[in-house]
């Protein structure tokens, strides 16, 4: 077994910086755990027509409806295995804000049939997003967004482009300072940016042993 982004890039997995390869091997198979620890240069959003998004979005940690510079951030990558039996890594991040510290959860699962990582968003899982994994020439791996699929009870609908955001994550390792660096940009195809955050991390390991209540999905999704 190896972990679900190794089974999304296939070979391409070996051309990834080791330490950026170290920490997208977290996974049941290696029962490694990684928290990473940080600070955000820049936390931002569009222009005002964007928070009331933003804001229904933050009630079920989807999204950002805050901005800022120089925020404290923590990433929490936990591998599970969740109700449905598939191996899943959280990706839980935590912006402590001025004003209190704001989450933004994701749960990540490799989809066969849909040849792609499918993160689910939110506390609720309601929003599924398609994701499509590439290394770059400097062994970055760079995350791009594809379809969105918001489900609950009987709904399942694909999220039209007039209203989706479309990600792209680019995570690289920096040798001389020693840490990891990430930028994410969310744009929507008609009305510009949605908002986006970069700054850089360490990173520690420790020995996965189950995973917290209070990271785990309130509610999960077995449609993918």
């Amino acid at each position: 077994m190896t972990s679900i982004f190794q089974q999304a890039l296939g070979a391409d997995f070996d051309r990834l910086h080791p330490r950026i390869r170290r920490r997208f091997s977290v996974g049941l198979d290696s029962g490694e755990s990684c928290t990473g620890r940080g600070v955000m240069d820049r936390v931002w959003h569009g222009g005002p027509w964007v928070r009331p998004f933003l804001a229904v979005g933050g009630t079920r940690n989807i999204l950002l409806p805050r901005a800022g510079r120089d925020i404290p951030f923590t990433i929490e990558n936990v591998p599970f295995t969740d109700s449905f039996g598939r191996e899943t890594v959280t990706f839980v991040r935590t912006f402590a804000f001025p004003d209190g510290p704001r989450r933004f959860d994701a749960t990540m699962v490799h989809s066969p049939e849909r040849g792609c990582v499918v993160d689910y968003l939110g506390t609720h899982q309601h929003l599924a997003t398609d994701l499509y994994l590439t290394v770059d020439g400097t062994g970055a791996l760079v995350i791009r967004s594809g379809e969105h699929r918001f489900r609950e009870g009987p709904v399942d609908v694909r999220v039209p482009h007039l209203v989706a955001g479309d990600a792209v994550v680019r995570e690289s390792y920096d040798e001389a300072a020693g840490r990891f660096r990430i930028q994410v940009r969310v744009t929507n195809r008609r009305f510009g940016p949605l908002f986006g955050y970069e700054g850089s991390f360490t990173a520690e390991y420790a020995r996965a042993r189950g995973i917290r209540q209070d990271l785990r999905p309130v509610r999960e999704e077995v449609r993918a």
